[in-house]
């Protein structure tokens, strides 16, 4: 996993300074296979370049998500349901409401880059971090895949964030 999360956040990294838009979906216990066939179907090991071929503007893939399964991306050109307009608080693109939609039904971490303004946020349990830097997002990434509560001495926004996710804990 640490490798697939190193990846991504460069991916993400490269795409955000480019402004170019992406949408890769982690999946986790949750199966996403229904939503990979309704892209074209890959089994490719992930890389960067992967990542950034993928999402390049205006080619066939880059408007869809990517799906990422063990380390393997198993499809690019994924269509993702969409959150609803009214469900969110702010106006959200298209990527984001994926984005959101996506993690309202599944328990996937899915990353955004966005391609109006190039920021990269996180989206888990119909929730949204914003604004992150490719440290930041190595962070947001590794805590999720982490199997223990993290740490006490994580930088508080990141413990803030990991909470805001979890939600109320019994």
């Amino acid at each position: 996993a640490e490798r697939a999360i190193e990846q991504v956040a460069r991916a993400a990294q490269y795409l955000s300074e480019r402004r170019w838009g992406a949408l890769i979906v982690l999946e986790r216990e949750t199966g996403l296979q229904d939503y990979a066939e309704s892209g074209i179907p890959l089994d490719a090991v992930l890389s960067t370049e992967l990542l950034v071929t993928i999402f390049y503007p205006n080619t066939a893939l880059h408007d869809g998500a990517v799906i990422i399964r063990e380390g393997r991306v198993v499809a690019a050109g994924v269509v993702l349901p969409l959150a609803e307009e009214n469900a969110t608080e702010q106006v959200l693109g298209t990527r984001h409401r994926a984005a959101l939609g996506l993690s309202q039904q599944t328990d996937a971490v899915v990353v955004v880059v966005s391609e109006e303004t190039g920021i990269i946020s996180v989206t888990h349990d119909g929730k949204m971090i914003r604004r992150l830097t490719e440290k930041r997002l190595l962070h947001v990434l590794r805590t999720f895949y982490r199997r223990t509560r993290p740490s006490a001495n994580l930088p508080s926004w990141l413990e803030r964030a990991v909470d805001l996710f979890r939600g109320p804990q019994p």
